[in-house]
């Protein structure tokens, strides 16, 4: 007995209205598949992230921001921003802190951001907000001081064409401090003192996430790697796979070592007295963290393999209390 008309029509819309059903519940589940990626990945507290990498000349900064940095923030999705200073002036007034604290506060389509440019540290709590994430590298200070003064003169190995300040000029370091020249007085490296000093570390305790030194760049970038995973995840894999020309760049293309005689007058100057000292705290203070992260072991790799130290137990009440006051 063949189907009436009236059975076929039931029978479609049954069909009909299935389909129409499992259509719908593909369409609730994608939206909450969607709100929940929405929720872990684009908004909270990781989305308003800021790092500033307020960095020091000839440490090896280079390296991090563009070989690092400018790689990964199509990877990471995160936006990186130059801050240029005026004159190549590195201290800003109290007017400009204030307004660069306003601007990238609140500058919303550029977060996540990751800063960087050649300027002194910005305190935003004395402005009542919250510091970003401050990150930076030192380096011992002569070696820094001699890689500038030669790179006034030869240049680097990141941009060949570009004729340098002191092209041309082929005077020795030693020569240079014998005649107390200006381009190798130790005053380029920073006018300290001891109550700047005192501020400088405890500013890298307080006020910075992480200080690492130039010769140790690879551990460095494997802890940012794993306290920064919104900017840095996969940094350390990708350093580690750049050729040996990017992952080095800015090498000054022309030093001589300095004299003995040259050491001994540097060495015995306040200003190279202090910095020294400061290196020396910024250096032991990133072992000590490197070591901990490392299990003992310093090895980068292990920064990221290492299981973490903690659980959870003894967890009440046994539901959260945010169902309880629901039910």
């Amino acid at each position: 007995m063949s189907p009436s008309r009236t059975q076929l029509l039931f029978a479609n819309l049954c069909t009909i209205g299935l389909v129409i059903l499992y259509v719908n519940v593909r369409l609730n589940s994608e939206q909450q598949r969607n709100a929940q990626k929405t929720t872990s990945t684009d908004v909270g507290p990781r989305s308003n992230l800021i790092v500033i990498y307020n960095r020091i000349p000839k440490t090896g900064s280079t390296t991090v921001t563009n070989a690092v940095a400018y790689d990964l923030y199509k990877v990471n999705g995160f936006n990186v921003i130059h801050l240029n200073m005026t004159k190549n002036r590195q201290v800003m007034s109290l007017t400009d802190q204030s307004e660069f604290i306003a601007n990238i506060t609140s500058w919303s389509e550029r977060k996540p951001a990751f800063y960087h440019g050649h300027v002194a540290f910005v305190d935003f709590g004395r402005f009542g907000i919250q510091n970003p994430i401050y990150i930076n590298i030192v380096r011992e200070p002569l070696e820094r001081l001699l890689s500038h003064y030669y790179f006034l003169r030869f240049g680097d190995n990141f941009r060949v064409g570009l004729k340098r300040s002191r092209a041309g000029n082929n005077e020795t370091f030693d020569e240079c401090v014998s005649r107390n020249g200006h381009d190798c007085d130790v005053k380029q490296i920073v006018a300290g003192s001891k109550a700047a000093l005192d501020q400088a570390k405890k500013n890298l305790i307080d006020k910075y996430l992480i200080v690492g030194i130039s010769e140790q760049i690879r551990d460095f970038i494997a802890l940012l790697d794993r306290l920064v995973p919104r900017f840095f995840k996969g940094a350390l894999m990708h350093f580690d796979n750049l050729s040996e020309s990017r992952a080095h760049l800015r090498n000054t293309k022309q030093k001589y070592p300095p004299n003995d005689h040259t050491l001994s007058m540097i060495r015995r100057t306040e200003v190279y007295q202090l910095e020294k000292e400061f290196y020396e705290f910024a250096k032991e203070e990133f072992k000590a963290i490197f070591k901990k992260a490392t299990n003992g072991t310093n090895n980068a790799l292990d920064v990221l393999r290492l299981r973490l130290q903690f659980h959870y137990e003894k967890v009440k009440p046994e539901r959260p209390m945010f169902d309880l006051k629901r039910s």
